[in-house]
């Protein structure tokens, strides 16, 4: 790989692909992923024995000519396995926020982590990193709804997640246990769930059934939130229809819906000038 790659010695290293040593290499602090499956890196470790590191991994400077890993923990991984001393990577330029959002979209985009690790990694932009859930959302390109719906399953208790994480229940279970109340009623159902291998349909029915009591059986209540959604859903076509009409007069009009918490938003954008 020598004759392809500059040394990582040379003074403009920035945007080029270099080797350097691998044992230079730390992991990025922001890796939203935990777990790796052993079985995949050693898949990778084979190609790469075969084919070398087609893709180079993203790096940037660290301190004592260290380098900070952005992009590429399961090459990395791969290549320390097969105890290769050099790595090809780029060098780039790269505030904290940044390479943190970076090793997020990495995973998503392969779709990797699960859905608590994906709600974790928002949690912690917003927080250690101060975005703001809407300049969130659109540096993932993820619509802000939902953002705020992932970030929602964090409420669950620990043990709870770690009940769902542990039987690969899937994300609609967990939405479905955020309906309960508290949390010793959630550990219930939860359990309950495991214990009687529920899908998702029968979780949200039981769960439901639950709710019902809880109400007092008052069915009315359910048929008013019902009547209320559907009227919901009337304006919400009805604001669609509008815009529908402008864009078929030649006015660039645009919508966009989110869904927050204790209400929806709609922001439709017309343009100052139009030109027929």
């Amino acid at each position: 790989m020598e004759r392809f790659f500059s040394s990582a010695k040379n003074k403009d290293i920035k945007n080029n692909v270099v080797e350097v040593d691998i044992d230079k290499i730390r992991p990025n602090p922001y890796q939203p992923r935990k777990v790796f499956d052993l079985a995949s890196i050693y898949e990778l470790a084979e190609s790469i024995k075969h084919f070398g590191v087609i893709q180079p991994l993203s790096v940037r400077k660290a301190k004592k000519g260290a380098f900070e890993l952005i992009a590429g923990e399961r090459r990395l991984r791969a290549c320390a396995y097969l105890k290769m001393q050099k790595v090809p990577v780029i060098v780039v330029d790269m505030n904290d926020n940044d390479s943190a959002v970076v090793a997020l979209i990495e995973n998503l985009q392969r779709k990797d982590l699960t859905f608590f690790e994906e709600a974790e990694a928002y949690f912690h932009l917003i927080t250690e990193h101060g975005l703001t859930q809407e300049e969130l959302s659109k540096k993932v390109g993820k619509n802000q709804s939902t953002v705020a719906n992932k970030l929602r399953l964090l409420k669950l208790p620990k043990d709870v997640k770690e009940i769902i994480k542990d039987h690969k229940l899937t994300e609609r279970h967990a939405r479905a246990l955020l309906k309960l109340p508290d949390e010793k009623m959630q550990r219930s159902v939860v359990q309950r769930i495991v214990k009687n291998g529920y899908n998702v349909s029968e979780s949200e029915e039981i769960i439901e059934k639950i709710l019902f009591k809880l109400s007092g059986g008052k069915k009315e209540k359910k048929v008013l939130r019902c009547a209320v959604l559907k009227d919901v859903r009337i304006f919400a076509n009805t604001i669609k229809k509008a815009v529908s009409v402008m864009r078929e007069s030649g006015i660039d009009a645009v919508s966009e819906q989110n869904e927050c918490d204790g209400f929806y938003e709609y922001i439709i954008k017309i343009p100052k000038k139009v030109s027929f």
